[in-house]
């Protein structure tokens, strides 16, 4: 089991009491897995991904990657964490606007120390970019912005792939588009995808589906 989420609870301080926003969630994700998360706005969908991904703390039970308990890991192991068997795609693309399209790119594997330039050459094909290579993403459309999160998060050859509505700003024929080459991606790579998504339609392409509701899943 590449991911286990046991019992893992979260609350949010709120004036002088706290809001519960996940009560015992739990999952589980196999290597190569695709796993679609879906439930109402504010149910704590993006909250659980933040947890998986060591950017934020819960409040009690464990998760586990690759049997390795989250909870006791140091600020400094939980960067790592996200420079390696980890990677992250996000609504807002996060991309950096002084670099161009290739230093995009490769900006998150040279920071984990896993840049391989003959693979991001590879992923300017697939990601259909040729030719953008020295563009900066203003000059983008949002599919390759979009486009080149997926390569960045990619490059950088994680276990687990963790996006929070990664095409919720496309139109639906845009969006069809870069899932398909996210999936293709990851298929590929034997990478398994935690996709956080209101879509149904979306969801349904991935291996399971998952809902969020009252702060468990079912």
């Amino acid at each position: 089991m590449l991911l286990d989420v046991q019992n893992v609870t979260k609350t949010y301080p709120v004036a002088d009491s706290t809001r519960p926003v996940l009560d015992g969630a739990c999952l589980t994700l196999g290597a190569g897995e695709t796993l679609a998360l879906t439930g109402e706005s504010g149910s704590g969908k993006s909250t659980l991904l933040h947890l998986v991904s060591a950017l934020d703390g819960f409040d009690s039970g464990e998760i586990l990657l690759d049997g390795m308990a989250m909870s006791p890991l140091s600020d400094v192991q939980k960067a790592a964490l996200r420079r390696g068997p980890v990677a992250l795609v996000f609504q807002q693309l996060n991309l950096i606007p002084s670099l161009t399209v290739l230093q995009n790119l490769a900006f998150h594997a040279r920071l984990g120390g896993r840049e391989d330039p003959r693979q991001i050459a590879g992923l300017v094909d697939r990601l259909g970019l040729a030719g953008l290579e020295n563009r900066y993403p203003e000059q983008l459309s949002g599919g390759q912005q979009q486009r080149v999160a997926i390569g960045r998060a990619i490059a950088l050859r994680p276990r687990l792939l963790l996006a929070d509505e990664p095409t919720g700003n496309l139109d639906e024929t845009t969006s069809d588009a870069v899932l398909d080459l996210m999936l293709d991606l990851v298929r590929g790579a034997g990478t398994a995808l935690f996709l956080v998504t209101h879509s149904p339609r979306i969801a349904a392409r991935m291996d399971r589906h998952l809902v969020l509701k009252n702060g468990r899943i079912t």
